[in-house]
């Protein structure tokens, strides 16, 4: 049995070589735009679940799918002439659904926001300004205090403000 550290880097390799063989040595035309997203290596290195993404619609998924599944032989030889483990893993392709569902999840918490926006536009309009209250971006800063008159500066400071800069020594 493999450790965690073994597996997850042995996972990583898996999807760097397989994204290159794909781009590199696949010739299946099926298989266009295809981004790895991940890989689940078996604790025994027998079976790696490897999940994909495809760009363009349903259409562009299954014929990746396919493609991947026919090129699977293929990909798994090759992959054990560059990864130096004892059992080249058998690869599955599972098409991974994240992607999509996080940006469905953006897309409803965008509009979501734009509704709110819209609804609190106008409440914001009807209520009338407080006297006491600042305009202005920066609601929450407070007004700044005068400096009064009566307040003497400390003779420290009125000593420092008088006396000139110090030359600058250089050693050299």
């Amino acid at each position: 049995m493999a450790n965690a550290q073994r597996l997850r880097r042995v996972a990583d390799q898996i999807q760097r070589e397989l994204a290159e063989l794909v781009r590199d040595e696949l010739q299946d035309p099926r298989v266009g735009l295809v981004t790895f997203t991940g890989v689940e290596v078996s604790p025994d290195f027998a079976h790696a679940k490897v999940f994909f993404t495809a760009l363009g619609g349903p259409a562009a998924r299954a014929d990746a799918i396919a493609g991947l599944g026919r090129a699977a032989g293929f990909l798994r030889r090759m992959l054990g002439a560059r990864l130096r483990i004892h059992n080249t893993p058998e690869l599955r392709f599972v098409y991974d659904e994240s992607v999509e569902s996080g940006i469905r999840l953006t897309q409803l918490i965008d509009e979501a926001v734009a509704s709110d926006a819209a609804l609190a536009r106008p409440a914001r309009r009807a209520r009338p300004k407080s006297p006491g209250r600042p305009d202005g971006p920066n609601r929450s800063a407070r007004p700044q205090r005068a400096a009064s008159p009566e307040r003497a500066p400390s003779p420290k400071r009125a000593a420092s403000a008088k006396r000139p800069a110090r030359p600058v020594r250089r050693t050299g």
